[in-house]
């Protein structure tokens, strides 16, 4: 039997897994590391994060990046330079957490590599009736396990691609194998760059529905970066605290075709971007707008296409459902009030209380998925798998 191979088969069939899990959103800032020691699969998945970090993006590296991400044309050497140069910069974090935390690198089993997003092409947001969904994941998985000489999972996406999906967000199953439960309703919010929950009914394992709903920080970063000198984002929600919202601005965003359509659905910085904000305040009729009262009413927006979609989703049951929230949006103490005011029967908790640090989540759901493509049912295998050797 190929080595390798052996490898993988050992690692499937053991009672016990130490899988890390890489996340790069579309908020570009860093790579989240989680390490996991996992027992099981599917619904008998047992789960303990021992460490878990995020390590900065250089400012060159996110400018090298931002050449190419989420815009339609771009340079085809920067693209297939990057494919590798992102993989061993993520290989490099990955041995520098593991050196700092004193973990050897042959004590891991897995590394599970979402990569950095730079397109995300869902067929209602292109106009090729020849051609489907699609979306595309830089950052080759061959490179990360030669580096780290541990055997990798990447390039998730592809397989929901395959069967019919847009690609996103995949984490419906990692929620529904962590989280769900037999007496809470309970809503899985993250608060990314782009904002998605995942709806869990008490009890059930059908009517569960993960979906993207919105802009969650991307408006937000996007218009602070551009307007704000030094500032990458609203620290703490301080600058939408001293705005106040537009209302002609916020029904003239919130017109646009996407958030009326059903769920599921994606999306990602390749509709909710600049040019967003400018087509919202042409349609207002708004020429200028203090930059405090952009970012409240953009924050506003981030609020408002989060609740409406809880209150789509669960109708009047709100006051009977517990939100668990992660995400950069967390730390936005506006963003959270406006949540809180405009779902006021529903409970608001940190993901924390289930266990899970909100900031390692992703990480953590892509880590799962890794471990059900190896030691989970073939309904659910994601991934491919790429050697050391």
């Amino acid at each position: 039997m190929n080595p390798n191979i052996k490898a993988l088969s050992r690692i499937a069939s053991s009672h016990e897994r130490t899988i890390i899990g890489l996340m790069s959103g579309t908020s570009v800032d860093g790579l989240d590391i989680a390490i996991c020691k996992i027992w099981g699969s599917g619904k008998s998945t047992k789960i303990n994060v021992t460490h878990h970090t995020t390590i900065p993006y250089a400012p060159e590296f996110k400018t090298a990046i931002a050449q190419i991400f989420s815009v339609k044309a771009v340079n085809l050497e920067q693209v297939t330079l990057l494919h590798a140069h992102i993989a061993r910069v993520h290989a490099s974090m990955v041995l520098s957490a593991l050196n700092s935390w004193g973990i050897q690198a042959s004590s891991v089993d897995l590394i599970a590599s979402h990569g950095q997003t730079i397109y995300h092409a869902p067929k209602f947001m292109h106009p090729q009736s020849a051609y489907g969904n699609a979306t595309l994941q830089i950052g080759d998985g061959d490179i990360i396990s030669t580096a780290t000489g541990i055997i990798t999972l990447s390039d998730f996406r592809q397989k929901h691609i395959a069967a019919g999906g847009e690609g996103a967000p995949l984490a419906l199953y990692g929620d529904t194998i962590l989280f769900a439960s037999e007496t809470e309703n309970r809503i899985l919010l993250n608060m990314g760059g782009i904002a998605n929950f995942t709806y869990l009914p008490a009890g059930q394992t059908t009517n569960i529905i993960s979906t993207d709903v919105g802009p969650a920080n991307t408006l937000i970063d996007g218009y602070v970066k551009a307007n704000y000198d030094g500032l990458n984002y609203d620290v703490n929600g301080e600058i939408a605290s001293s705005g106040t919202i537009n209302e002609a601005f916020v029904n003239a965003a919130l017109a646009h075709p996407f958030f009326s359509a059903s769920f599921p659905k994606t999306i990602g910085p390749e509709l909710f971007n600049q040019a967003f904000i400018a087509a919202a305040c042409k349609t207002a009729g708004i020429v200028t707008m203090p930059h405090e009262d952009m970012v409240a009413s953009l924050s506003y927006i981030t609020a408002r296409v989060i609740t409406d979609g809880i209150h789509k989703m669960v109708g009047n049951a709100s006051k009977e459902i517990v939100i668990y929230a992660s995400g950069g949006g967390i730390h936005n103490a506006y963003i959270m009030q406006q949540l809180q005011n405009l779902c006021p029967h529903a409970s608001f908790k940190n993901l924390e209380t289930l266990g899970v640090h909100p900031d390692a989540k992703e990480a953590v759901l892509f880590a799962i998925l890794a471990n059900e493509a190896v030691a989970g049912s073939p309904t659910l295998s994601m991934g491919k798998v790429s050697f050391p050797q």
